[in-house]
């Protein structure tokens, strides 16, 4: 070895004991399994492996290896040359015999000799070929075995270090690097022999790659990384690693560390990436990370950074860091970081408010007080003003700042030492300090009726193999409410039949870390699921069921095993969502300074995975569903999280309330109370105690609104009763009971076997008759009178009247004994 290479080569004493620990981490049995020989070092990419090898080409000799698409069985030359014959697959293969052998050599066929052969065709060294031919004249099997024909020692090995073929005859180079070697000088390419000798590339034999000429720092990093992408599933050939081995080659740098991804190729840069990312990953732990300002979460198990650099005062800095440490491992789920990140950030804006505020930027902890609390509150207020932080981040960063305050107090961080040793007790956010709940961001953000029907209908866009799965994905959604990660992580097995007999969901509540809950579903629900179970059983037949994954990944996913990031579906449902065309629902906006409702597209930017959620959620709030039993069926934790849906529930019942009372009639049809639109909320709450729900309408009687309806002085003959009112809401309530009278009278009429009076007090009068016809028709009247677009927004309004006065059987999960009045199940859509 010469000086100038000696520093390329050569490892610290920190890079020998990393070496060591690097190459520890791989097991045994995958260096068997590639055929690792630490002397040798060449990488055998063995057959049959579908994650470190493409099968041999099925023609008959042929040697080389099958690229994508593999499902075609030919390497590209044998595909080429079938093509170029016009020959159909099945005839290239029965009539063709090795067209390419894979690059490779030989020693000579002579027993024991030493020297390589000079090609396939001719297997015999340079030597002994030229004693077949010019001396003996003799053919192969012949001179194999004549008694004048003995072996030869060897030249020595090719002294290209990547090499690891013999020489044919006293020069320093096998034959294929010596021709690459004269290339090289007549180009003018390479004028250091000693460097070129040491860079240069192995010639490239199928399922082999040499890390010969790597620094051992630099295998070790390699091997470290093809175990780490083959434990993940990842799919790698010898075509890939081979240029990045001979890229590493030519830098000789003593790390991957040290290399600039930049500057190699798209798909060797790639797996460059990823197997830096592993080497970073396994060099990191707790004990470090905590003392840096941006710590990779990959350290505590998670994924992506948390960074702490908006906290500028250092006694502050420290403290959070010691609660994120004593907090990180009480999470769990892929949303961790971000959550712990956010709180991190509220106390990045107090730290923000003490160094715009104190002279001294807020340095010393001893300084502060309630003053320094009251001028974060009002910084916390300008900045919503401002429209730079909204009302909800006001309010959760306002309360995690207080949280966390005494949270570091209770760790004990005040004590002599510590990060907050002399705070005063007074730098504190009370109770009050924490500002009201804006209105809910999660609750109505459900999508109208108009607009799960319009998606419904087009599913059918889903036209691809993995958009199948998609499609599943997105069905389930719809009609379980459940979130997207618990859907996507969903086992191949998650159907089951409760003690009923009826079909149920096991899933695991991802969130709340509550695993097996049951949901009821519709037998709609469990078709889409049993495609579904079918599409992946035939993807993965040899897997067990039990650990196979409903929604596989398509990707580092041999087995089945790993679930499809519910990210995917996200996005591919965006895909999917933005192709269609636009969906027109009546919405309100302000034109001129009043309120007015048009039909316009609906924002397309609204319809997501969990919104699906949101309007199973609101569905069942807008129905009347006790708010316990929706409580348990979004399997929510706390209580207050559910009635947020019902307090968007009661706003769009009083919206539905001020559209149909202006067409609500009397008795005799008369139109009443026509300006609904001016009543204050005084009125309302005068209309909800002062009138009670009769059939067909509403009654004002007080005695039977006292009565709750139960106490009607002529015995529920509303329409000649000057209390009774109705509306559009009741149309279909009065047809049907119309459509009732009719055919009781025509019935009672062919009754003979009754007394004259009874017969006379059942039989329906004509009078009722009457009213009840002259009602519907006054109703129709008036509907038919509107606009399409008044005509759109009644039958809305309707709609969730309606919904709020029906029993509506809905499905619940199973949490303990099963509750005896709602026992339905749900389906997509009402």
């Amino acid at each position: 070895m010469t000086t100038t290479l000696a520093h390329f080569v050569q490892p610290g004493p920190d890079q020998d004991q990393v070496t060591a620990d690097l190459l520890a981490a791989v097991p045994a049995t995958f260096l068997d399994l590639m055929g690792w020989q630490h002397e040798v070092k060449l990488l055998h990419f063995p057959l049959g492996e579908p994650l470190l090898s493409a099968a041999e080409c099925q023609v008959k000799g042929c040697e080389k290896r099958v690229r994508a698409p593999e499902d075609r069985g030919l390497c590209a030359g044998c595909w080429k040359r079938m093509e170029a014959g016009g020959l159909s697959r099945e005839e290239f293969l029965a009539t063709t015999v090795r067209h390419w052998r894979g690059i490779g050599i030989s020693n000579c066929r002579v027993a024991d000799c030493a020297r390589p052969w000079k090609t396939a065709l001719e297997p015999l060294c340079t030597t002994h070929s030229y004693q077949r031919k010019r001396v003996l004249r003799m053919s192969l099997e012949e001179f194999l075995l004549h008694p004048e024909v003995v072996p030869l020692p060897g030249f020595g090995a090719c002294q290209v270090v990547a090499c690891t073929r013999e020489r044919p005859g006293h020069a320093p180079y096998c034959l294929a690097h010596a021709q690459r070697w004269n290339r090289e000088k007549r180009l003018g390419t390479a004028d250091d022999e000693e460097m070129w000798r040491r860079t240069t590339g192995a010639i490239a034999e199928a399922g082999v790659v040499s890390l010969r000429g790597l620094p051992d720092r630099v295998v070790a990093e390699l091997l470290f990384g093809l175990h780490q992408r083959f434990a993940a599933g990842i799919k790698q050939r010898d075509e890939n690693l081979r240029p990045l081995c001979d890229q590493l080659r030519v830098l000789q740098l003593p790390s991957l560390e040290d290399v600039d991804a930049d500057a190699l190729g798209a798909s060797t840069g790639r797996m460059f990436r990823e197997m830096l990312k592993h080497l970073r990953v396994s060099q990191l732990s707790p004990e470090t990370e905590r003392f840096k300002s941006v710590w990779d979460t990959r350290a505590f198990g998670f994924r992506g950074f948390l960074t702490f650099e908006d906290i500028s005062q250092e006694w502050l800095r420290r403290a959070v860091q010691d609660w994120a440490l004593d907090d990180l491992p009480k999470r769990r789920g892929s949303q961790a970081r971000n959550a712990v990140q956010l709180q991190v950030r509220s106390v990045g804006r107090l730290s923000e408010s003490l160094r715009l505020n104190r002279a001294d930027a807020g340095a010393d902890p001893r300084l502060l007080g309630r003053d320094d609390i009251v001028l974060f509150l009002n910084r916390m207020r300008l900045l919503v003003d401002k429209g730079e932080v909204s009302g909800y981040r006001h309010v959760l960063d306002v309360r995690d700042a207080k949280r966390l305050l005494g949270r570091m107090r209770s760790l004990g961080l005040t004590q002599p030492g510590q990060p907050l040793h002399g705070l005063s007790r007074d730098f504190a956010l009370r109770p009050g300090d924490v500002p009201d709940d804006p209105d809910d961001a999660e609750a109505g953000r459900d999508l109208p009726t108009e607009v799960m029907r319009f998606l419904s209908d087009r599913l059918d866009a889903f036209t691809s193999d993995f958009d199948q799965h998609i499609r599943a994905a997105t069905e389930i959604l719809m009609d379980t409410g459940r979130r997207p990660a618990e859907v996507s992580n969903l086992p191949w097995d998650c159907l089951e039949r409760d003690g009923d007999g009826k079909l149920v969901l096991v899933y695991d509540n991802r969130k709340a870390l509550r695993n097996a809950r049951r949901l009821p579903i519709a037998d709609t629900t469990a078709d889409v699921i049993r495609r579904q179970q079918e599409r992946t059983r035939s993807l993965f037949p040899d897997t067990p069921q039990r650990a196979l994954k409903l929604f596989p990944a398509w990707r580092t996913n041999p087995d089945g095993t790993k679930a499809l990031d519910h990210e995917r579906i996200t996005e591919r449902h965006r895909s999917w969502v933005d192709s269609l065309p636009d969906v027109f629902v009546p919405i309100t906006i302000e034109r001129d300074g009043k309120r007015v409702t048009e039909m316009l597209p609906f924002d397309k930017a609204k319809i997501f995975p969990y919104a699906y959620r949101h309007t199973y959620a609101q569905r069942h709030a807008d129905a009347n569903i006790r708010i316990d039993v929706l409580k348990e069926l979004m399997d929510h934790r706390q209580l207050d999280t559910t009635q947020r849906y019902y307090r968007v529930s009661e706003t769009r019942k009083r919206e539905a309330v001020d559209r149909v009372t202006a067409m609500q009639f009397d008795r005799h049809g008369t139109r009443v109370w026509r300006t609904a639109q001016t009543l204050l909320d005084s009125e309302h709450v005068r209309r909800a105690i002062g009138e009670t729900q009769v059939p067909y309408g509403v009654c004002t009687e007080p005695t039977n609104v006292v009565a709750g309806g139960m106490d009607c002085p002529v015995r529920f003959r509303c329409v000649g009763c000057d209390h009774f009112r109705t509306d559009a809401s009741y149309l279909p309530d009065l047809e049907a009971y119309l459509a009732d009278l009719l055919r009781n009278r025509e019935r009672l009429a062919a009754f003979v076997h009754a007394d004259d009076w009874a017969r006379s007090e059942a039989m329906p009068s004509d009078d009722e008759i009457k009213k009840v016809r002259r009602l519907v028709q006054r109703v129709k009247e008036d509907l038919d009178a509107l606009s399409d677009e008044d005509r759109a927004h009644i039958r809305e309004a309707t709609a969730v009247l309606r919904r709020s006065r029906t029993v509506v059987s809905l499905g619940m999960p199973r949490i303990g004994p099963p509750i005896s009045d709602f026992s339905g199940s749900s389906g997509r859509l009402a």
